[in-house]
This record gives structure tokens, C-alpha cells and sequence, in this order.
């Protein structure tokens, strides 16, 4: 049960102004330029940021590569570093609630999903791979007999993370903590309107014992400190999540420096299929609702597309738009709120934009599709529901990242799946069918890195996320998270 007074105190309580975190201390930007942090609740300015450029970039990479070259974290013993994971966790699981209003009121997550999302799951991402760090271990190879073959796992070096604001903890950790479990230097580029809780985060890293350098944050604009971090020749590995053509960008200065490896987790339009025989209507409609509609549809997730056969299209229509009007929109910190804050004025422009292109293209609002509480001066909108999208319409090819649910009619298995499998994107989908062979059919047939069968959304650290086509490539969560962080080295020894 969350404390409304608690959480009260700390909405009211001010937010010092925040520097880069460097080499385990403050660090001030070396133009002297920084960023208001405006909070999406109320539009008003919570505090000032560091602006960061090419120059803070470069000096929070040479002290991650100092940091690894010396191996004062790499170096320590296994047991060691798990001790040091584990109490990091345990930080963050004590300034729960602290860390959980501080990132609500610099992204405007729903805190009821928040509590949970982020900085819980944040310690448990920590958690499970620090209890790895002694669990890793490399391979002998069955080789012939006068030769010995070992396989060797090594970190990689400096790892560059560019995280998103929707789930900055969550996202981050998934990244974070892997990449420093596996004995790597890390510098994070957290996203200009979510870095509040990121840097928390990272003092809580050292407060824990992680050795100065070792984590290092540099806060600023995408097209700024971003873009230095990309092209650093001293960089290594650069994990993103977010956009498309961010991702391109990335690549592209990879392929202008040092080839580093990139890997991109770059969202999606996922297809939600509901098939006439699914087991449970009611609880396929529910779950629609919550999977596109939650966190205002900043889910990269999100069931953006659904497909409904049509024998139950308007019977199933009508099922979301009786949960959608019910849908409590507002203030974020309200523990009652389903739909909180969109993350920005301009997001929530480019929704509303969207759902006016739809209508042009042809297709039927349902519900929603409104600003709403303009007069508090934060960013909410109305769930939106958008019928009669066709394949070629915009809205049906484009992830809108906002509380916008297209929804389609097929008719039969094969349709479904051309459907499903129409656009550039692969991240997740979900398949509602009481036929198990159909479900197995469905699951070879969608390409997508995750396909859920009746249920969707929610999941767990032990099990891959990652995308297919142009949803991204490399895998965040699981034991094969670590595989982007790691060399693999032999040693081919004779032996006679």
C-alpha cells in the first residue's frame, strides 16, 4: 500500500540542481550551459541539469578506460563484486519509494506501475546479475589430443549506454548491470527528460563500493552528448534504446570511428491477434486496453496494432471502449491514476498529430483522442481508439509511442499472419486462441522477439528481449544479455 503522505513530501520536496557524475564525483559541464528539467505532471521546471558536449563525453570515457585499464574493478575477486552488486541492490530497495517519485515526476509514469517497473525491477535486474559474476566461467574445447583449445571470457572494455526516458531505471538496468557484472567500464547518456533517477542510481553504485570510473554519467542532448558518445573512438560497445533513425545515426558513426559493436533495441508496432475462439473475451479485451494504454502507450511493447477476426470485430470494439472511457487519466503520483503523464509537450503533439493523420487516411475514432487537464499544464491525453486501419494507412506502418490503439479485421489464420508480419518492425506480439496447434503455428509464424500467447505484456529477467527486422538486433535480459559484453578469446595450446 503506498503512503499518500510520504509520497505527498517527497512531490513538494525540491530537486538540487544535477552535474554529470564523473570519475565518482560531481562533475560540472566545461561550457557552463545546462537544461531546465521540466516535470510532465504540471509543465513547471523542477531543476537544472548539466548540458553535456564532446568534451565532458571525452573526459567521462577516459576515466571509464583508466578505470578498466588499471582493473580496479575487473580485477577484485568474483565473490567480491557480487558482494558489491548485491549491496547496491539492497540501496535501491531501501530509497524505494524515494527513487520511485523522484523518475514520476521527471517522466510521468502511472506511479502504480512505476513502484514496480522501475526501481524494483532495477534492483532485481542488479540482483540476478551480480549473483552471475561468479558463475561465469569459459570452456575447454574437445580437441585432438596433442592440443589444448580454451575459450576464454573477457569484458570488453568501455561500454557507451544510451537509455530512453519511458522506463529509465528498468531499460537502464537491463544494460547497466550486465555490462558492469561482466568487468566492463560503463559511461550512460540517460535521455534529457528522464535523468533525475539514472543519476540516484549511480551514486547508489558507488555509495555500494563500485570502484570511482567505473560508472560514469554524462547527462545532455541526444544530438550533443549522445552523438560524442557514439563517435568516441575509445568506446567499445554502445548499447541504445529508442528510435529508428536515432539507430541509423549510431551506426553510422560507428562506421565513422572504430567500428565499435552496436547494439539497438528500436520499438515496434507490435500486432495484437485475437482470434474468434480465444478462451476468454472479457480477459483478451482487458488486456488490450492495458497493453497499449499503460504509461500513456510508452511501452516499447505496446500492443499498438490490433487484429480482430472479424466474426467478433465489433462485439470486441466495444468491449475496449467501455474499459477505455473507464481508464482513470491524470496526475501520476495518484496511486489511483491507470494513465499518467505523456513525457513531453512535444510527444504529446506528435500523438495528437497522429490520430488527425488516421482520420485523413480513412480510418474510425472510436474513443479518445483528446488532450486532457490542459489547465494544470502538464501533457495527458484521452486512450484513443482508431478502427477501419488499413495496411497502408500510417498509422497501421508507424509506432506512435503514445495511448493510440489501431485496430484491424482478418478473416482466417493466413491473413492474420500476413498481417502480423506486414511493416518494418519485429519486437513482440500476441496471439489469443483456445487452439494449442494454432498457437504453436502462430508462435513459428509472427517474427517477432517475443510472441505472448493469452496474456500480454509482463515478464522476467531470466528470459531474452530482443527485436527481429528493423526492431533492433542483440538481446537485453537472461544470461544472453552478457554476450554483448563479453570477448570470447582462445588459447590453442600444445601439449606434447
Amino acid at each position: 500500500m503506498l503512503d499518500m503522505a510520504q509520497i505527498e513530501a517527497l512531490r513538494a520536496a525540491p530537486v538540487a540542481d544535477r552535474d554529470h557524475l564523473v570519475d565518482g564525483r560531481s562533475f560540472s559541464p566545461t561550457s557552463g550551459q545546462r537544461l531546465d528539467v521540466e516535470t510532465p505532471i504540471d509543465g513547471s521546471v523542477l531543476t537544472t541539469m548539466a548540458r553535456g558536449d564532446a568534451t565532458d563525453v571525452e573526459a567521462a570515457v577516459s576515466a571509464a578506460r583508466r578505470a578498466f585499464a588499471d582493473r580496479r574493478w575487473r580485477g577484485l575477486p568474483a565473490a567480491r563484486r557480487k558482494a558489491i552488486m548485491a549491496r547496491w541492490a539492497d540501496l535501491i530497495e531501501a530509497e524505494l519509494l524515494e527513487l520511485t517519485v523522484l523518475g514520476v515526476r521527471d517522466n510521468g509514469t502511472e506511479i502504480a506501475m512505476a513502484i514496480k517497473a522501475e526501481a524494483a525491477s532495477a534492483a532485481a535486474t542488479i540482483r540476478y546479475y551480480g549473483e552471475a559474476i561468479d558463475k561465469m566461467s569459459g570452456e575447454i574445447a574437445p580437441t585432438p589430443d596433442n592440443r589444448l583449445g580454451l575459450v576464454h571470457r573477457e569484458p570488453v572494455g568501455v561500454v557507451g549506454t544510451i537509455v530512453p526516458w519511458n522506463f529509465p531505471l528498468m531499460i537502464g538496468a537491463w544494460k547497466l548491470a550486465p555490462a558492469i557484472a561482466a568487468g566492463n567500464s560503463v559511461v550512460l547518456k540517460p535521455a534529457e527528460t528522464a535523468s533525475l533517477a539514472l543519476l540516484r542510481l549511480a551514486e547508489l553504485a558507488h555509495e555500494a563500493g563500485l570502484p570511482d570510473g567505473v560508472l560514469n554519467v554524462v547527462t545532455g542532448l541526444g544530438g550533443e552528448a549522445g552523438a560524442a558518445l557514439a563517435a568516441s573512438s575509445d568506446v567499445d560497445v554502445l548499447v541504445f534504446t529508442g528510435s529508428g533513425a536515432t539507430g541509423r545515426k549510431l551506426l553510422q558513426a560507428s562506421a565513422e570511428s572504430n567500428l565499435k559493436r552496436v547494439y539497438l533495441e528500436l520499438g515496434g508496432k507490435s500486432p495484437n491477434i485475437v482470434f474468434a475462439d480465444a478462451p476468454d473475451l472479457e480477459t483478451a479485451a482487458e488486456a488490450a486496453v492495458n497493453a497499449v494504454f499503460r504509461n500513456s502507450g510508452q511501452v516499447c511493447v505496446a500492443g499498438s496494432r490490433l487484429l480482430v477476426e472479424r466474426s467478433i470485430h465489433e462485439e470486441f470494439i466495444e468491449r475496449l471502449r467501455s474499459r477505455a472511457d473507464r481508464m482513470r487519466v491524470g496526475d501520476p503520483l495518484d496511486p489511483e491514476t491507470q494513465i499518467g503523464a505523456v513525457n513531453s509537450q512535444s510527444q504529446l503533439h506528435a500523438n495528437l498529430k497522429a490520430v488527425a493523420q488516421a482520420q485523413e487516411d480513412g480510418a474510425r475514432v472510436i474513443g479518445g483522442g483528446q488532450r486532457l487537464l490542459e489547465s494544470s499544464g502538464g501533457y495527458y491525453m484521452q486512450p484513443t481508439i482508431i478502427a477501419d486501419v488499413a495496411l497502408a494507412h500510417r498509422l497501421f506502418q508507424r509506432e506512435v509511442f503514445g495511448p493510440v490503439l489501431a485496430v484491424t479485421t482478418f478473416d482466417g489464420e493466413a491473413e492474420a499472419v500476413a498481417l502480423a508480419n506486414a511493416g518494418p518492425y519485429g519486437l513482440a506480439s500476441g496471439v489469443w486462441t483456445a487452439d494449442l496447434a494454432r498457437a504453436h503455428r502462430m508462435v513459428m509464424a509472427i517474427k517477432a522477439g517475443v510472441v505472448h500467447v493469452n496474456t500480454y505484456g509482463g515478464t522476467d529477467i531470466t528470459v531474452p528481449m530482443g527485436g527481429q527486422k528493423q526492431s533492433g538486433n542483440g538481446y537485453d535480459r537472461s544470461l544472453h544479455a552478457l554476450d554483448k559484453f563479453q570477448n570470447l578469446k582462445t588459447a590453442w595450446i600444445a601439449i606434447d
